[in-house]
């Protein structure tokens, strides 16, 4: 495993010999986790293999016969699969991390990830050649305090250092404008060229995301066209985004809103937090707007649900506890204005600086 694969994930394995207290340690903090709002998973190392079905079940049959299993409950799922050459440590943490806020690994001392190290009774040393251990815990005290704060200095870390894109919207019907928004001008310059220009301020790269002529001024820009199987509308424009760069924060605004500020981009990116999976704003009177909002890589899983559920627009995400809606202050509302029809357009044309 490359060493520093996971340095910037909210990725720490607790670690320590048998009867260290490893699974006790984890056992209450997590708890403490999850009352957050927070998504957990644990990898578990099991050296004298899995035991977690009972000889003569369906289920236990069908894995002894060579299949994988999926068993699916009221209130919880298993997965269990034969181990596989491309089953690695490290594939099976990427993908938690897709659908988690926090892994936490028990065991895997000899692994290249971030480490706690639980002492046992007897207080001795870190084994020689075991890498990463961030801070070790004594065998009498209470060790929850020290796993927690590492835990959250991780947390907040990951979501800090996270690289952020920003994703502009073109392509849209434009039937009551009569025309492709995105080459309109205002003020001498075209509108993709006035929102792409405050992006620019405020993330690392930006991205045209449909399709569509992009105007000179724009400068030269990324262009991802809707990828086959991510839907329609706006939702198919945010899932292509993830699957183009998977692991990045995404800030997404249309072209049609030139009344965007890089004040409002400061105030929508400081909303951040660990478990939040994004931020969609609502104004004064309640309604959502996703067209100008921030999308952590966790909400790509949520995005992908909503598009086999046929949905085209990404107000369906507010159902799940991940997605936060706070209200867009009275000083930045005009950051939320769309421009729909020539009308629109002279409106905001017509509005005092």
């Amino acid at each position: 495993m490359n060493q520093a694969l996971f340095d910037r994930e909210p990725v720490l394995a607790v670690c320590g010999w048998s009867g260290s207290g490893k699974t006790t340690v984890l056992e209450r903090v997590i708890p403490i986790f999850v009352d957050r709002g927070l998504r957990v998973a644990v990898v578990k190392h099991d050296g004298h293999g899995i035991n977690i079905d009972k000889e003569g079940k369906d289920s236990a049959r069908f894995f002894a016969a060579g299949a994988d299993i999926h068993l699916r409950g009221p209130s919880e799922q298993v997965w269990r699969s034969h181990n596989r050459i491309e089953d690695t440590l490290e594939r099976s943490i990427s993908r938690l991390l897709c659908t988690h806020d926090l892994i936490l690994i028990e065991g895997h001392k000899d692994t290249p990830l971030p480490k706690i190290w639980c002492h046992s009774e007897g207080g001795e040393a870190v084994p020689e050649g075991v890498s990463g251990v961030i801070t070790t815990l004594p065998w009498d005290g209470d060790r929850v305090p020290a796993l927690l704060s590492i835990a959250e200095g991780r947390l907040n870390a990951a979501c800090a250092d996270r690289v952020l894109f920003g994703g502009v919207l073109i392509g849209g019907d434009s039937r009551r404008m009569g025309s492709p928004k995105q080459n309109l001008s205002v003020g001498g310059r075209s509108l993709l060229s006035t929102v792409t220009s405050i992006f620019r301020s405020k993330v690392e790269r930006v991205v045209v995301l449909g399709r569509g002529h992009t105007p000179e001024d724009a400068g030269r820009l990324p262009q991802i066209s809707d990828a086959p199987g991510t839907g329609q509308g706006p939702l198919a424009g945010l899932l292509t985004a993830f699957r183009w760069a998977p692991r990045v924060c995404w800030v997404v605004g249309a072209c049609d809103m030139p009344g965007i500020t890089a004040e409002a981009l400061v105030w929508l990116i400081d909303q951040r937090r660990p478990g939040c999976w994004a931020v969609i704003p609502r104004d004064s009177e309640g309604q959502i707007h996703p067209t100008l909002a921030l999308y952590e890589p966790q909400a790509a899983s949520l995005i992908d649900t909503l598009v086999d559920q046929g949905h085209k627009a990404p107000r369906g995400l507010v159902r799940w506890s991940e997605i936060h809606t706070p209200t867009i202050p009275d000083s930045l509302a005009h950051a939320w204005l769309n421009v729909n029809s020539p009308e629109d357009l002279a409106a905001f044309c017509k509005r005092p600086n």
